[in-house]
């Protein structure tokens, strides 16, 4: 028998900082419920996309400094539709079908959640994509 929601959600991570309050927004809800457990749960998968992303750009990302690797993060996340669309995927592809019918009902507002969330994780993380990665020949 398909089990899949049961399935997702038992593999995602529990995070034990998310409080619920009684007057938290059905979207803000949605985001420590469903968003940040799917996102710490494809956190690596997330960082070999960018990772992916940079090499596809001829590595220029690696001659940039701190702040200029920042705004490239924020610059690849919003304003390349093509990647901000996989990226969106990665996630999506994640919900069960409830999560899915709340998602579309409120996309828009998601969706900017969403790559926030995306682009904060990831330059939270800038030390991982610090240097080059090596080449096998």
């Amino acid at each position: 028998m398909n089990d899949r929601p049961n399935d997702l959600l038992r593999i995602r991570p529990q995070i034990s900082k998310t409080i619920d309050f009684p007057n938290m927004g059905t979207e803000e809800r949605f985001q420590n419920a469903t968003l940040r457990p799917i996102l710490k749960l494809q956190n690596p998968l997330l960082l070999a996309v960018f990772r992916n992303y940079i090499e596809k750009h001829k590595g220029l990302f690696y001659e940039l400094g701190i702040e200029k690797r920042l705004a490239y993060i924020e610059n690849a996340i919003y304003k390349d539709q093509k990647f901000r669309n996989s990226l969106k995927g990665i996630i999506i592809g994640q919900f069960t079908v409830a999560e899915y019918e709340h998602y579309i009902q409120n996309s828009s507002s998601i969706n900017k959640r969403m790559m926030q969330m995306v682009m904060t994780r990831i330059q939270d993380q800038l030390q991982l994509l610090e240097t080059v990665p090596s080449k096998t020949a």
